[in-house]
């Protein structure tokens, strides 16, 4: 397609509403007013907004993007109970289907690796994982599973699927062509998320209560390996050659190297390290410290910190675009989005996402033809010119890991408290304040 431009690509940010609604979001006597949740789409080329798109009642958990970039799929709670999958045309960005999971509170929203299947994870007593068939947005037969399956993850091939169960210790082993679970493998204390190794032989699971990660042979489907990591690992990532797993602890990165399942070197980092990603080239570790207000860079050459880049309070959902040149992250209690250059490590833009975002992904490189949110863009990204780079000892790093340490000492015993745990605690005070 001769002459046709390839447009940036778009952050998509989950958030609960209205600027105006700010610290009255559980509030229905607020002048009469209940938030609407919405979805802010910022360009990433000029990190301005370009819509907004509402969403129904509730709040949202989860947010996920098909393969082709064409929609986005929000997993939402309501007040009722009732998990609503909202679906966003990224050509229009607007919700062109509903789709209602029934009574269920989403923990997360996954597509297969082929795009032809979403599934929807559930917190508390709900014992099977939706699935939705995205040709049609209908529901198909669930998966039948224990309660808490937090979190899924697939063999890059699509054929297997491995489940989480956080309450019964336990990783389910799921054939994607039937939905139906083959194996169990026990595990240790609390696995909170379950990540596959880009060649599809290993699973790497976090127990967050054992403080140690479960390594699965995908092959015999066996536990090869206990790895002692630090407190409270949640959050695991891969470099992209799959030889290093960076896994987040309450206060420090473990390091394990995947050809011999041992911890090779620990990264003090910030206090209660949530989310984290690593740039496509396999450079740099970018984390999120939920106490400290910033995000940790580290170098994978070297296993050392590079930098700390302040943000906003709460730091909850971090993405890096497809080309390694930015990171946005979701500030929660700030109500905005801190966008961070990754060549300099400094934030460029705060963009005013909403109240409350939690949740950010990345929509892919599209044409040109198909950018119509670029139009009309509403420009309320603010150039934070203060912020700089701060180069890290590791004296300064323990310094910054004891800063909120007796917050951190009332929290960790919850897997997921910075995302799942905040929003599950907020979602119940919102509901006791609307009945």
């Amino acid at each position: 397609m001769a002459g046709v431009a390839c447009a940036a690509p778009f952050a998509y940010v989950t958030n609960l509403g209205d600027y105006s609604l700010r610290g009255h979001y559980y509030d229905t006597n607020y002048n009469g007013a209940i938030p609407t949740p919405s979805v802010a789409v910022i360009d990433t080329a000029t990190n301005n907004i370009t819509a907004r798109v509402p969403l129904g009642d509730g709040w949202p958990v989860g947010v996920a993007v098909n393969p082709e970039g064409t929609k986005v799929y929000v997993a939402s709670a309501t007040i009722d109970d009732v998990c609503i999958v909202y679906v966003i045309d990224t050509a229009e960005n607007t919700v062109n289907t509903k789709v209602n999971i029934r009574s269920s509170y989403p923990s997360g929203i996954t597509f297969n690796p082929a795009g032809t299947r979403v599934y929807v994870t559930k917190q508390r007593d709900n014992t099977d994982i939706s699935v939705i068939n995205p040709a049609t947005n209908t529901l198909m037969a669930p998966i039948i599973v224990g309660p808490s399956t937090y979190d899924i993850a697939f063999t890059p091939d699509g054929k297997k699927i491995y489940a989480a169960n956080s309450d019964n210790n336990t990783i389910y082993i799921i054939d994607a062509a039937t939905n139906k679970v083959t194996a169990n493998v026990s595990v240790g204390d609390s696995p909170y998320e379950v990540v596959v190794t880009p060649d599809g032989k290993k699973v790497y699971v976090p127990n967050y209560n054992s403080s140690t990660v479960s390594v699965i042979d995908t092959a015999t489907d066996n536990v090869t390996a206990t790895v002692p990591v630090g407190d409270s690992p949640h959050r695991v990532a891969f470099t992209s050659d799959g030889n290093k797993v960076y896994v987040a602890n309450n206060n420090t990165v473990s390091v394990i190297d995947t050809a011999t399942d041992t911890v090779i070197a620990t990264v003090p980092v910030g206090t209660f390290s949530r989310e984290i990603v690593i740039s496509p080239d396999g450079s740099k570790v970018y984390l999120g410290n939920f106490y400290n207000k910033s995000v940790t860079v580290i170098n994978t050459k070297t296993n050392t910190v590079t930098a700390r880049v302040p943000v906003g309070e709460w730091p909850m959902g971090i993405a890096v675009t497809p080309d390694g040149k930015k990171v946005y992250v979701a500030n929660a209690e700030s109500d905005n989005v801190s966008v961070i250059d990754t060549a300099t490590d400094t934030v460029i833009a705060t963009v005013n996402a909403g109240i409350y975002p939690t949740g950010v992904v990345i929509v892919p490189f599209m044409d040109s033809n198909m950018s119509t949110q670029s139009t009309e863009a509403i420009s309320n990204a603010t150039e934070d010119t203060e912020v700089e780079k701060s180069n890290l000892s590791s004296s300064e790093s323990d310094n910054d890991s004891s800063s909120s340490g007796n917050e951190s000492s009332k929290n960790n015993s919850t897997p997921g408290f910075g995302l799942l745990g905040s929003l599950t605690c907020l979602y119940g005070v919102w509901k006791f304040r609307k009945k």
